[in-house]
C-alpha cells in the first residue's frame, strides 16, 4: 500500500485561509482489500481521534484554543488522512466564529463530507472537567514480558504473520473446551509505517476476547511483533488484527481497540468490535 503526492513531500505549505479542500480522504476499502476477510465485520466500531492544537479567533481577532474529538464510524466508506487534517485545522486559525459551536459545526460538516458518513465533533475547553482526558491504563494483563524466558530470537517481518498465532497448550478438560473463557490483555509494543511519509507509528494494543480456545501470551506478542516494519494505516492495522482474531480464535465476543502516540498534534484511536453493544467508551493512555 503505497500513496504519493504532496501529502508524501517533506516541506508543505500551511493555508492560513479556511480551505476544507485541503481534506483528503482515503479509502478503507485500500486497507481492507488487503485483509482479504468478511468486510461487514470490520465495519462495526468507531475511530476516535483527539486533535489537541485546535484554534480559531473571536470576534475580537483573539486566539481561542480547545481539544477536540472525531468519533469517525468504521462504517464510513472513507479515512481522512491525517496530515490533510493537520493542514486544514491549520486553515481555520485564522478564521473568525462569533461562538464555539460555529467551529463544531463546520468541523462536523467537512469531515463528514469527507468521510461520506456522519462524523461526531466534539470540543473540550481546557478549563472543563479534566476527568475527560485524564490519563487510564488499559484492562486485563500486560504481555510485553511473555518472551522473557525464551530462547529464540524474535525476527523482524516485513508484514503481519498470522501463522506465529499459536493456543495455549495448556491441559484442558473436556468441560473447559466447550465453555468459552474471557481473556483481556494488552501490549505496549504496537508498531508499524505510515504509508504516506514512512514514519513510525507507536501505540498500545488491548483485546479483549471469549473463545474456546486458550490464548498464548508469548505467540501473541510474536504476532504484535510482526507489524513492526509492515506499512498500514492505524485503522488497517486494527481490523487486520480484529480479522486473524476472529479466524483463528472463533470467539463468541471480541474487542480489539488500539491508542495511537499523537503525531502533528493529533493521536488516533481506533476500535472494532464483533457487536455494536460491546464498544467501550473513548480513552486517553500515559504516551498520549
Amino acid at each position: 500500500m503505497s500513496i504519493h503526492g504532496i501529502l508524501g513531500e517533506q516541506t508543505t505549505d500551511y493555508p492560513t485561509e479556511y480551505s476544507p479542500e485541503t481534506l483528503y480522504p482515503i479509502a478503507r476499502s485500500m486497507g481492507r482489500d488487503v485483509i482479504g476477510w468478511q468486510t461487514d465485520k470490520l465495519r462495526v466500531g468507531i475511530d476516535w481521534w483527539h486533535a489537541f492544537e485546535v484554534s480559531w479567533l473571536n470576534l475580537q481577532g483573539i486566539s481561542q484554543v480547545e481539544i477536540a474529538r472525531f468519533s469517525v464510524p468504521a462504517s464510513s466508506p472513507y479515512i481522512v488522512e491525517s496530515k490533510s487534517l493537520k493542514l486544514y485545522l491549520n486553515s481555520i486559525n485564522f478564521t473568525e466564529f462569533a461562538q464555539w459551536q460555529d467551529v463544531q459545526a463546520l468541523l462536523a460538516k467537512d469531515l463528514s463530507a469527507c468521510v461520506q458518513s456522519e462524523v461526531q465533533v466534539e470540543l473540550f475547553a481546557l478549563n472543563d472537567d479534566k476527568s475527560e482526558f485524564s490519563i487510564r491504563q488499559p484492562s486485563g494483563v500486560c504481555i510485553d514480558e511473555a518472551l522473557a524466558d525464551s530462547q529464540h530470537k524474535v525476527p523482524l517481518t516485513a508484514h503481519p504473520d498470522a501463522t506465529l498465532l499459536r493456543k495455549s497448550d495448556a491441559a484442558t478438560s473436556e468441560a473447559e473446551r466447550d465453555t468459552s473463557e474471557p481473556y483481556e490483555f494488552y501490549s505496549n509494543l504496537l508498531r508499524s509505517n505510515c504509508p504516506v511519509t514512512n514514519q513510525p507509528d507507536w501505540g498500545t494494543l488491548a483485546v479483549s476476547i471469549n473463545s474456546k480456545d486458550k490464548v498464548d501470551n508469548a505467540s501473541m506478542l510474536r504476532y504484535i511483533l510482526s507489524f513492526r516494519q509492515h506499512n498500514g494505516f492505524h485503522e488497517q492495522c486494527v481490523e487486520q488484527i480484529f480479522a486473524d482474531l476472529s479466524q483463528y480464535y472463533q470467539p463468541s465476543e471480541l474487542i480489539v481497540r488500539a491508542w495511537y502516540t499523537r503525531r502533528g498534534g493529533i493521536d488516533i484511536n481506533p476500535c472494532r468490535v464483533s457487536d455494536e453493544s460491546l464498544l467501550p467508551a473513548p480513552s486517553r493512555l500515559i504516551r498520549q
